[in-house]
């Protein structure tokens, strides 16, 4: 004759105090989040919350980038997403960037793809990792400058996503040294004449209103 199930009350079975607020903050960073895969994403939310390492977590709910040429599952609030959890190192390892991509459940085809835009071995540097990811949000260098401001800007959202020109220059470069349609010689014309603007200003910051004067766009 098999035994009872084992009968637990009430009274016998411990809730660790701290597990509803964790479940509840979860729950909430599913939601705002939109995970394609909630299993993998959810292994990477808890294993970065047992380290004490920022969360794969969106800031707000977003809509698709309709810009995109083609469907990456790529936007900007997880490119801002993969930004604090990178940005504290200035080269970040291939293969902890990779995982962490998997983790935002984004194709790692497209992560791949990224990577030969600008051939590295083992790491690379993160805003270089980053322009990458905002030219692949958009068909345009203005666009993925747009992207760049707004992620790393300290504005609030719909304000002049303000950047230090320094950043803003090296990135620029950078981007338009990829494509074949820009000269260096345009280039450093386009920054040197931005740089003027800027330094009639005593914080030496540049905001989305700024970069558009006298750009050309592609």
């Amino acid at each position: 004759m098999p035994l009872p199930d084992t009968m637990f009350c009430a009274q016998q079975i411990h809730i660790p105090p701290e597990l509803p607020d964790i479940l509840k903050q979860f729950t909430k960073a599913a939601i705002r989040t939109q995970p394609a895969d909630v299993l993998q994403w959810s292994a990477g939310y808890f294993s970065a919350l047992s380290r004490g390492d920022p969360l794969p977590v969106k800031d707000r709910l977003e809509m698709p980038v309709a810009t995109q040429k083609t469907d990456t599952g790529l936007t900007q609030g997880l490119l801002k997403v993969l930004h604090k959890q990178c940005s504290h190192k200035q080269y970040v390892e291939l293969v902890d960037l990779e995982q962490k991509w998997k983790n935002l459940c984004l194709p790692i085809e497209k992560f791949r793809a990224l990577l030969q835009l600008d051939s590295c071995e083992n790491k690379i540097e993160w805003i270089k990792f980053l322009a990458l990811g905002c030219s692949m949000l958009g068909g345009s260098l203005t666009t993925a400058m747009k992207h760049l401001c707004e992620i790393l800007t300290a504005d609030p959202e719909g304000g002049p996503a303000r950047i230090p020109f320094e950043t803003f220059a090296y990135v620029y470069h950078y981007l338009a040294s990829l494509d074949p349609d820009f000269s260096s010689e345009e280039v450093d014309t386009y920054l040197t004449t931005l740089k003027g603007i800027i330094e009639t200003r005593k914080n030496g910051m540049i905001g989305l209103s700024d970069f558009f004067f006298g750009k050309r766009s592609i």
